[in-house]
């Protein structure tokens, strides 16, 4: 990895069922998650997806880029927009600087329907 590398992009689309399931591996059972009906009632476009299910996508890009989940070893993130199901998230990342330990940071975004979901994300990947 080099300055400037753009890491590849992770392209995942959550199916409708993914927010159930996501609440039941969680804890987190919120209605805006699983309940059309409450989360269109309060404001929401429907249903979203947990915050944290994004990042994970986020630390998936990482630990693919850099070999697997030893490669990660930290992992920063801002979380700025809801994310639906059944949309396309991509997640875009590029190496910002390479330090003398071999430590790529990198920055992040998930993009999804062109808003930023997850935004100033900044990784340490393993780079040797």
């Amino acid at each position: 990895m080099q300055p400037g590398d753009e890491l590849p992009t992770l392209k995942t689309t959550p199916d409708k069922y993914l927010t159930v399931r996501y609440a039941g591996a969680s804890g987190d059972y919120n209605p805006i998650h699983i309940d059309e009906e409450f989360a269109k009632q309060v404001g929401l476009p429907g249903r979203i997806l947990h915050g944290l299910w994004t990042m994970s996508q986020v630390a998936r890009a990482q630990t693919e880029a850099g070999g697997g989940p030893h490669a990660l070893k930290r992992l920063s993130v801002q979380f700025r927009g809801m994310g639906l199901p059944e949309q396309e998230i991509a997640v875009r990342s590029t190496v910002r600087e390479v330090t003398p330990d071999e430590t790529a940071l990198v920055e992040t975004v998930a993009e999804q329907a062109g808003n930023q979901i997850i935004r100033n994300a900044e990784a340490e990947i393993d780079a040797s």
